[in-house]
């Protein structure tokens, strides 16, 4: 039993360790995350979400260093109900997400790793047995140094976690996992190669029996399983099967109504200047804006604007902050995928990505 607890004590560090630093390489994008996670639609904790990025950088550090303390034997109590609390609520979350599908990504291992729901379900719960066994067998989780080595290694992990949060949100993630990683090639990252899966569709039906929404299948139609006083409401298509999905989607470039997609992907060079929301843009990134643009614009740059904000909204920014480009409209989630900045700058040569940067570094974008 003892080289099981020893094996249990290795796994649980290194993957906590490892799923900790792949967060805390990119904390916004799990505050993305847990903002899905406290929507209405699934926890419904909306007054949480304000606070989704404080939440999402504290948690990532302890995990971390939860990982680090397990693996040195610093105060094993402590340390192994600790991690147990914490696997028994991510548990909780990955089979809520898994059984009602509404998270399709937990953002265990961020974008590095993906996972379906049902896998990261999976993994919480063979982490559940392995801490249980660690939990139970206490006695053979000693330290591996004195005490004044254990609390300089602790306060060294936390000294270094704390300082790499400070720097990518100061600027950008150190590794970029996303689709949208500097050299991708957008058009490219589009296309569906050929004889890739199709995804599956099964159409349904929804005629009001009784008063009430009921769904039947396009079988049950055929075969007149439909009461003659039913009355028809609504029809869906069903996912059956999940197709090849391309890694990037959703990416458009729209201005008014038409689509410009296409054109400005074939620009030989294009700065976007991305604000997924521009009402929770900062103010400090907004005003350097105006004076890039017209920098760039000398250089030979196009540079446009995107976000997902109304008209309205984006008058009032542009006014505020006395903005002259235009702001063209792109997917918030998508968005969200491109930038980990609220503004932030994206360098594009014919559709090729060859610099992104945070509107702290705006200083430091390359223009030829």
């Amino acid at each position: 039993m003892k080289i099981i607890t020893h094996i249990s004590r290795i796994l649980v560090g290194c993957l906590f360790i490892l799923s900790g630093l792949i967060k805390l390489n990119d904390p916004v994008g799990f505050s993305f995350k847990l903002e899905e996670y406290f929507s209405e639609g699934v926890l419904n904790l909306p007054f949480l979400v304000p606070y989704a990025l404080m939440i999402a950088v504290l948690l990532v550090i302890f995990e971390v260093v939860l990982g680090i303390m397990l693996l040195i034997g610093f105060k094993p109590k402590f340390t192994i109900w600790s991690l147990f609390l914490m696997i028994v609520f991510f548990t909780f979350l990955t089979f809520y997400s898994a059984y009602f599908n509404k998270v399709t990504d937990c953002g265990c291992f961020g974008d590095a790793i993906k996972l379906t729901p049902w896998e990261s379900f999976t993994k919480d719960v063979i982490l559940l047995v392995l801490i249980v066994i660690l939990l139970l067998q206490q006695k053979h989780v000693r330290p591996l140094f004195g005490k004044l080595g254990q609390n300089s290694v602790v306060f060294i992990a936390y000294t270094l976690c704390l300082f790499m949060a400070y720097h990518v949100l100061m600027h950008l993630p150190i590794i970029d996992f996303r689709a949208y990683a500097v050299g991708t090639n957008i058009q490219k990252g589009m296309e569906i190669p050929a004889g890739a899966p199709l995804s599956e569709y099964e159409m349904i039906f929804i005629y009001k029996v009784n008063g009430v929404d009921t769904e039947f299948s396009q079988a049950d139609v055929m075969a007149n399983k439909v009461p003659e006083t039913a009355e028809f409401v609504d029809r869906k298509d069903k996912l059956i099967k999940q197709g090849y999905v391309p890694p990037i989607h959703d990416f458009t470039i729209e201005l008014e109504g038409s689509d410009y997609t296409e054109d400005l992907l074939k620009e030989p060079r294009l700065i976007l200047l991305i604000s997924y929301n521009l009402d929770k843009a900062e103010a400090d990134g907004l005003d350097q804006l105006e004076a890039f643009y017209q920098k760039a614009t000398k250089k030979g740059y196009k540079v446009i604007g995107m976000t997902s904000s109304d008209e309205t909204v984006i008058e009032r920014i542009k006014k505020a902050h006395q903005l002259s480009f235009d702001y063209y409209f792109c997917d918030a989630t998508t968005l969200k995928t491109i930038e980990r900045a609220n503004p932030s700058i994206v360098v594009l040569e014919k559709g090729t990505i060859v610099e992104k940067k945070h509107f702290n570094d705006i200083d430091q974008v390359t223009l030829k």
